[in-house]
């Protein structure tokens, strides 16, 4: 990493926090944070799309669940059984501002070794509506990590259908720590 990029990470990573491991930490990008005047390299990497959307119908509920995943990590996730790690709040933000965040928090949290996630979206009064656009991105956005292994409407406590509920997959040290813990029951 040559100076010039070293200095303009460091620059876009000036207000940036990391995630703490807590039971319940909230991660919310500043409000009026003015928009960089040079391109955040770290965004270069940012592989989710924008461009043509199919609109997800309110009436709709969003929910994905990877093929091999099982039915039942779904159902729990569906009934608000898994505490939330990590919350990100998307409400009234451009959808490029969204798409920017959205990226750069499931990266922390599965860098962190989260694995349930709030994402606080919005409700639109109607399908065009720019919170029903925020979600209909979310939809699209959340199946392009590979990381993500399931989502689906949060319960109404949590923000119903103006929010979500997303597993992420174990991280590699998650793996090699429960594989470690069973390994010494079975002897």
């Amino acid at each position: 990493m040559n100076l010039d990029d070293k200095s303009l990470f460091l620059d876009a990573m000036e207000d940036v926090q990391p995630l703490k491991r807590a039971q319940d930490v909230h991660w919310q990008p500043a409000r009026n944070a003015r928009a960089p005047q040079r391109i955040d390299t770290l965004q270069l990497d940012n592989f989710l799309t924008t461009g043509f959307l199919d609109i997800v119908p309110l009436s709709t509920p969003l929910e994905f669940k990877r093929e091999g995943l099982q039915v039942g990590v779904l159902d729990k996730l569906r009934q608000g059984k898994y505490s939330q790690q990590a919350s990100l709040n998307l409400l009234r933000q451009p959808v490029e501002q969204c798409r920017q965040n959205l990226y750069a928090f499931i990266l922390q949290a599965h860098k962190e070794g989260l694995r349930n996630l709030l994402i606080i979206h919005g409700k639109g009064k109607e399908d065009n509506s720019h919170a029903n656009i925020v979600r209909s991105y979310l939809a699209r956005w959340l199946t392009e990590f590979d990381d993500v292994q399931a989502f689906c409407s949060a319960l109404p406590h949590h923000g119903g259908s103006g929010a979500c509920y997303v597993a992420l997959r174990k991280s590699e040290a998650a793996k090699q720590d429960n594989w470690e813990r069973h390994a010494k029951r079975s002897r």
